[in-house]
């Protein structure tokens, strides 16, 4: 076997040593056990009913506002002018009118002046739940258990170590058995 043969399973066997060494140096299993009681614990609430209970929600609550979260992105927009526009008729400064509109109407006054804040909340508000159906169906369908992640590291390091420590020991042996013994 030439050195850089022998130079490459080296660093093979180091890479599987340190497949097999870093998963525990670092606690892994623990981690990774933690995650699937985590995910267990959460696995009623990824189950058809539970789904379609959030789906309701989501339908009768979310979707209803879309028309709303539209019109305050374009209301947002026009604050401004809406106050300008208003005070001039009322013979009022747009500061003028706001202190009217706090003073007399505080829920609307409240409102209009957070319009412009608002806009960017509203204008991220998601389409509906079919927005979220790949991702509720990855969740379902294809999440492995956690506690394998530790085992994913492992066992090619295990095999790489193996792969790696065959040829250099038989290397070995060769080389010591080429070696004539010596008589005393």
């Amino acid at each position: 076997m030439n050195r850089t043969t022998r130079a490459s399973l080296w660093a093979i066997l180091l890479i599987g040593v340190v497949l097999i060494v870093i998963p525990f140096a670092i606690g892994l299993p623990g981690k990774a056990s933690a995650g699937q009681t985590i995910l267990d614990d959460l696995h009623p609430l990824m189950q058809p009913a539970s789904v379609s209970k959030t789906v309701y929600y989501f339908n009768n609550t979310f979707v209803p506002l879309g028309p709303v979260s539209v019109g305050a992105v374009r209301a947002g927009t026009e604050t401004p002018k809406l106050i300008g526009g208003l005070a001039t008729p009322l013979h009022m400064t747009p500061n003028q009118l706001t202190q009217f509109l706090g003073a007399h109407f505080p829920a609307t006054g409240a409102l209009i002046g957070s319009l412009p804040k608002l806009s960017p909340v509203f204008a991220n508000v998601p389409p509906g739940i079919v927005h979220y159906t790949p991702l509720v169906h990855a969740i379902q369908d294809s999440l492995p258990n956690l506690r394998l992640f530790t085992w994913i590291l492992v066992v090619p390091g295990v095999l790489l170590v193996l792969l790696a420590t065959w040829p250099l020991v038989s290397a070995r042996r060769e080389r010591v058995a080429a070696i004539p013994a010596h008589a005393t």
